[in-house]
């Protein structure tokens, strides 16, 4: 049988015990054990019961407006194959050298492993 004090969870993490409660005993599972295994699953979705002081840092809408467009610029480099500021090619992945050795039209890129692309790649700068 489950442990604690169940309190601090919200009413609609207890719904969401109570129904997947009520689904594991539809399927012959003891009342005991779907107990368990209900909190169980809610706890992990979830991350158990209300924290206090909310959930976490409080970040002003200025500095909340700078973090979307900063990770909105990251999203769409990434979308378009733009290399990470200071990214190696050795640190790159074999589809990510692909991608640049085709937009430089290196001959016989298909057939090259990852160092034989980095050293064509390395020539070609």
């Amino acid at each position: 049988m489950p442990r604690g004090d169940k309190d601090k969870y919200t009413d609609k993490q207890k719904r969401k015990a109570e129904h997947i409660e009520q689904s594991y005993e539809d399927k012959g599972v003891s009342k005991d054990e779907a107990e368990a295994r209900a909190w169980a699953t809610v706890n992990k979705q979830s991350g158990g019961g209300e924290r206090i002081g909310g959930s976490g840092q409080k970040k002003s809408p200025a500095a909340k407006a700078q973090a979307r467009a900063s990770s909105a610029r990251r999203a769409v480099a990434t979308k378009h194959g733009v290399p990470r500021s200071g990214q190696q090619l050795e640190d790159m992945t074999k589809a990510e050298l692909m991608d640049r050795a085709r937009k430089r039209h290196i001959a016989g890129r298909s057939t090259m492993r990852k160092d034989e692309l980095i050293k064509a790649l390395s020539s070609k700068e």
